[in-house]
């Protein structure tokens, strides 16, 4: 007996999980034709399948193709909040960032608390004031208003994460571009109040490694391996951060952990010579 929509449909669910996005697509895609062959198909059913396909697309880059599914289940169920963020992924990975800020903006209208769609918003902001500059807003498509009963309610009447506006993201562009002339003049505790400023504004990884750096220079160890964590958790595999911190934890005598951080590091960069000179320093400490 042929296995029923259902049954494909965990066994999808289950190749997923294993990393097996092509078996998985394979066997949502079997489950859609089942269920579009009997007719009596409900729209979440096929809607939640289409989303599942899209994920399998993403996970293999096939991001034309997550689109198309992502489309397909948000005629059948709209605002559906993993299809809406699958398609936003997707477009951001095509450089379509206007209709990725879109989707993400409207994943926030069903449920503000979803972290991934202010991360998003906040990326795209800032691509699009890249691209566009200030006046990017006015190139955008309409965001679609999500009706109160599509919306997820929460227990507290505002955004927890915020929007950052453009002009948020310029001025803390800015103040970074300002520390980065006094780190030139040597002036590290300036260019640390500048970066300290910057990162009140937007929380970016290149701002917090710049005042590890600083903190380096000025001895201040602790503070520098907590700005390289803090930049880590944006980017886990960013290499100076990774240096740095390994840096500043040679100098707290943590050699344990710093070791562990270059070894991470060369996984990335196997002959980056700066980090294989301190891996020698922290043998023979």
């Amino acid at each position: 007996m042929a296995a029923s929509p259902g049954a494909l449909r965990r066994a999808g669910n289950e190749e997923f999980r294993r990393g097996q996005y092509g078996p998985a697509a394979e066997l949502y895609s079997r489950a859609l034709a089942q269920l579009e062959a009997a007719g009596d198909a409900s729209a979440e059913e096929r809607s939640v399948l289409l989303a599942n396909r899209a994920a399998c697309h993403l996970k293999d880059g096939a991001c034309s193709l997550c689109v198309a599914d992502c489309s397909s289940a948000l005629e059948l169920v709209p605002f559906g909040i993993k299809p809406l963020l699958r398609r936003a992924a997707a477009y951001e990975a095509l450089e379509r960032y206007s209709l990725a800020y879109v989707d993400y903006k409207t994943a926030l209208q069903v449920d503000c608390s979803v972290q991934a769609a202010h991360d998003g918003v906040n990326r795209m902001t800032k691509a699009l004031l890249e691209k566009d500059g200030m006046n990017w807003r006015q190139k955008l498509p309409p965001i679609p208003t999500v009706p109160v009963s599509a919306q997820t309610r929460v227990l507290y009447p505002f955004t927890p994460f915020p929007d950052k506006t453009a002009t948020d993201m310029e001025r803390a562009r800015m103040l970074k571009e300002e520390g980065n002339e006094f780190v030139k003049k040597g002036n590290h505790k300036k260019a640390v109040e500048k970066y300290s400023e910057s990162l009140k504004l937007n929380k970016e990884c290149a701002t917090y490694t710049n005042r590890a750096l600083c903190f380096l220079t000025l001895k201040q160890y602790k503070e520098a391996a907590q700005d390289c964590t803090e930049a880590l958790k944006l980017d886990p595999k960013n290499v100076k951060a990774l240096y740095r911190r390994a840096q500043a934890l040679k100098e707290l005598k943590d050699y344990k952990s710093s070791i562990a951080d270059i070894k991470s590091l060369l996984k990335t960069e196997p002959k980056n010579t700066a980090a294989l000179r301190l891996l020698q320093e922290l043998n023979r400490a």
